[in-house]
């Protein structure tokens, strides 16, 4: 290539490389909002709960009082360990149901 051209990319490749850039601000702001957004779970009648965060993080976990008061460590055990994998769940489904249009027009844009 000579000193002063410029590379120019073809004008289908342009449009593609903007939609693709324009897709992963829209996945960066959905994964922000996603850090925002919470699901919670309560287990046992409301016994434990717990809040976590689209992106998987644990924001609380509350116990009532009579689980404590009952003293019943393999139960209360049980109990945090089905309200983990529960609030997982819901906030992998949230993050899923927030996500999956974006990825999928990033894997339509590749195709």
């Amino acid at each position: 290539m000579s000193k002063g051209r410029k590379f120019s990319m073809p004008a289908p490749a342009g449009g593609m490389m903007r939609e693709f850039q324009r897709l992963q601000v829209e996945l960066d702001r959905a994964r922000e909002a996603l850090a925002e957004e919470t699901v919670t779970l309560s287990v046992g009648g409301g016994a434990v709960t717990i809040e976590m965060t689209g992106t998987q993080v644990c924001r609380a976990v509350k116990l009532a009082p009579e689980v404590l008061a009952s003293a019943d460590a393999d139960l209360l055990a049980d109990m945090l360990l089905a309200a983990f994998n529960q609030a997982v769940e819901a906030s992998q489904a949230m993050a899923a149901k927030r996500l999956g249009p974006l990825t999928d027009g990033l894997s339509r844009g590749a195709g």
